[in-house]
């Protein structure tokens, strides 16, 4: 075994990535890019609830993963100085669970709740009461013999994240204060977050290199990040830990990263649609079966992307390829294939 691979691990190196790692998430609305229509907006709400010496509105944040909820839930609960209490939809299944996490805050700590959508229909319930009036109602006993015991809470702030909000119930949803919609990342926001997590990380990162970077991060910057970090692994191994350009794309390259974005179950599912099935029009569960994956991991993972760039139509009869898919891959669409009729949609 070479000297390289039998060198131990080094605890305070280890400990200084994992500082160095937590440190990509901005702490600050100030430090928070991409996001300046929502940054301000919150901002105003959190100063007023401060001057006031009043607790924040409850927020929900709702927009695809990986574009800062989890982070802003964070920068709420630091601008209030305000302890942070995290949770999710899905690890409340009963309505006890609720009531033993609501029960638990502090005056003016901040819940996050993930997922919210996911949360069962009784803790839902349970959770109007506490938004509006600060109390819960537990039920001891069953039957006719049942009694609703009142609990009051402390006031806290409640932030729920969700990526699908059409799955929330009106009544939750309008109990919310303020509701932010995040919107995917321009290149230029997303140069910005490379550049100063390279500075975290202790990469040397050409303008160019986070250029490219930047245009294969599919608008969400924990892509970025993911990118970044594997990139830094290239430039160590490969090279003296400098990104340039062509390094960038020689190790985008290597993790199947194309220069639109497309990763390789992206990749998979065009091929499969064109390839396999001339341009569809085809149905969800064929195509993911022909690529090997869960039918949610394609329509939740690959399709909104895809359809975003222009390479996917979802169609009453199945989903097509675009002409641009055919360019894309390198093929030539053959007569008559799908994309581009006025049937599809008849």
């Amino acid at each position: 075994m070479s000297e390289e691979r039998s060198r131990p691990v080094d605890p305070q190196a280890d400990d200084a990535e994992r500082a160095a790692e937590s440190a990509l998430r901005p702490s600050t609305l100030g430090e928070f890019q991409g996001q300046p229509r929502v940054s301000e907006q919150l901002g105003l709400v959190l100063a007023a609830a401060r001057n006031r010496g009043a607790v924040a509105d409850h927020v929900l944040l709702s927009g695809p993963p990986g574009l800062g909820k989890t982070t802003l839930a964070m920068i709420i609960a630091a601008e209030m100085s305000a302890p942070l209490r995290i949770s999710s939809g899905p690890a409340i299944q009963h309505a006890g669970d609720l009531a033993a996490i609501l029960s638990g805050l502090g005056e003016g700590e901040v819940l996050f709740l993930d997922e919210i959508h996911r949360m069962s229909r009784p803790a839902e319930e349970m959770l109007y009461l506490a938004m509006e009036d600060f109390r819960v109602d537990v039920v001891v006993g069953k039957g006719p013999g049942a009694t609703a015991i009142p609990i009051d809470i402390p006031h806290f702030t409640l932030v729920g994240a969700t990526t699908r909000a059409g799955l929330l119930p009106g009544p939750l949803r309008d109990r919310f204060g303020f509701t932010a919609q995040l919107d995917f990342y321009d290149d230029t926001a997303l140069r910005r977050i490379l550049m100063r997590s390279a500075t975290q990380l202790g990469v040397r990162l050409s303008t160019e290199a986070a250029a490219e970077i930047a245009r294969r991060s599919r608008g969400t910057p924990r892509i970025t990040n993911r990118l970044l970090r594997r990139v830094r692994d290239y430039a160590q191994v490969k090279a003296d830990g400098t990104v340039s350009l062509a390094l960038a794309r020689d190790a985008l390259d290597l993790f199947e990263v194309d220069d639109r974005g497309l990763d390789r179950l992206d990749r998979g599912v065009l091929e499969a649609v064109c390839a396999r099935f001339g341009g569809g029009p085809v149905g969800l569960s064929t195509l993911a079966i022909s690529v090997g994956e869960e039918t949610d991991t394609v329509e939740e993972v690959a399709e909104p992307f895809l359809v975003r760039q222009g390479f996917l139509m979802r169609t009453p009869r199945g989903r097509v390829a675009t002409p641009a898919a055919w360019r894309h891959l390198g093929l030539t669409a053959p007569v008559g294939a799908p994309g581009s009729g006025d049937d599809l949609f008849s």
